[in-house]
């Protein structure tokens, strides 16, 4: 005996849920959308951060951020930003077409641009968190 099939219902291959491994470029992707994670955990510490000076809290804040286990969630985190922040940057060149007296720009005077502009921000923040606001 043959079974019916419905009109409607088609094949359906299985799915391969490691899709991504096959290719360089697609397992970057997910990865720097996993590291998006991490970006808003980042977020979170530092609104918490703000909430403890604002509110006066600022010692329990310290010691919860001094434990072994924060600390390496900071760690992971600011690795996993970085990465996030590198990968975003590289693909300006792709989502903006900069073009002067008709010519496009090369993509790696954009890249160039972006990495250097996030160094210089990043050296003018150091340079104040280190000194204090003196």
């Amino acid at each position: 005996m043959k079974t019916e099939v419905p009109a409607g219902a088609a094949y359906r291959p299985r799915r391969d849920r490691l899709w991504f491994a096959r290719t360089r470029s697609y397992t970057i992707f997910v990865l720097r959308e996993l590291t998006s994670v991490f970006v808003a955990w980042s977020v979170a510490f530092l609104l918490m951060l703000a909430g403890a000076v604002l509110g006066g809290g600022l010692p329990e804040f310290a010691a919860l951020a001094g434990r072994p286990w924060m600390i390496a969630i900071n760690v992971v985190a600011l690795a996993a930003t970085a990465f996030h922040s590198v990968t975003f940057l590289n693909l300006a060149p792709k989502a903006t077409v900069v073009r002067l007296d008709g010519y496009r720009l090369p993509a790696w005077m954009i890249q160039g641009g972006n990495h250097s502009l996030w160094l210089v921000v990043s050296a003018v923040i150091a340079f104040f968190v280190l000194r204090g606001f003196r």
